[in-house]
């Protein structure tokens, strides 16, 4: 059996095609970057781009697993949680550090201002935006590939520290890194040596960016004056937080307490 299909039987079947989507392909979108494992460095906050800023401090996210967030707003910063539903978000209780920052130029407020009106998100290639309920750009963020999003286990690893950094922005230094360590052993164990004092102690992690130790068990000398020890010592129980930037490693503390900066430390042979 044949037939025949007429001109204009081929217009209308062509233009249904079309309708529909069933013609000729469509040359694919560029693939978007994915919301979560992504470090979003904020280029616009409230209509004006954002200046140059401190590396350790610029205004970021990073959205994690299970609904979790952390990032800074330029200049302190935080962890959190979020909840998102196709392009519909909002963002929940934030809890970080209160330091007091000069020469922002207003990042920070733009900066919590925009996650808290938020609304909706939209991301395009590279770019993340956020939106409030009337459609107005709130913010808008760039996918940053040169920062590393820790993906990876802290088993394993040993950190030296590098600074403390207070709630009021004070820093304090250690005169020797080398000598405040800490290895993160498989299973929870964890070597420690706190100046002049070694000793042993436990660590866990109960999800994204949570990290929390046990009571450490010392050795008894008595160290310099001007070192840490006693200040990390009774401080020790009272980390909650980690992230890891840059490839350090920061231990924050809970009420919003300080920071601990550590580095990756390999022992010379």
């Amino acid at each position: 059996m044949s037939f025949t299909i007429d001109i204009g039987t081929r217009i209308l079947l062509g233009a249904t095609l079309a309708l529909f989507g069933l013609g000729h392909p469509q040359p694919p979108s560029a693939a978007s970057r994915s919301l979560e494992g992504t470090y979003w460095k904020a280029i616009e906050l409230a209509g004006t781009p954002t200046p140059v800023q401190d590396a350790n401090r610029e205004a970021h996210l990073l959205f994690q697993p299970a609904g979790r967030v952390s990032g800074a707003d330029g200049c302190n910063r935080f962890t959190g949680t979020f909840q998102r539903n196709g392009d519909a978000l909002t963002f929940g209780q934030m809890a970080g550090t209160r330091i007091v920052c000069v020469g922002t130029g207003g990042i920070d407020r733009a900066f919590g201002n925009a996650l808290k009106n938020a609304a909706r998100l939209t991301v395009v290639g590279s770019r993340l935006e956020l939106l409030d309920a009337s459609g107005k750009r709130l913010a808008a963020f760039a996918a940053v590939a040169r920062i590393s999003v820790p993906t990876t286990s802290l088993a394993g690893t040993t950190w030296r520290l590098v600074r403390f950094r207070g709630s009021d922005g004070t820093t304090v230094a250690p005169d020797n890194p080398a000598s405040y360590t800490i290895q993160l052993a498989a299973g929870g164990g964890l070597i420690a040596r706190v100046d002049c004092n070694r000793g042993r102690g436990t660590w866990r992690s109960s999800g994204a960016n949570h990290i929390q130790f046990g009571p450490l068990t010392l050795t008894r000398a008595k160290c310099p004056a001007r070192s840490l020890h006693d200040q990390i010592v009774r401080q020790w129980g009272q980390i909650r937080s980690y992230v890891i930037r840059d490839g350090h490693l920061f231990l924050s503390l809970m009420a919003d307490g300080g920071i601990y900066e550590f580095e990756p430390f390999t022992k010379k042979p």
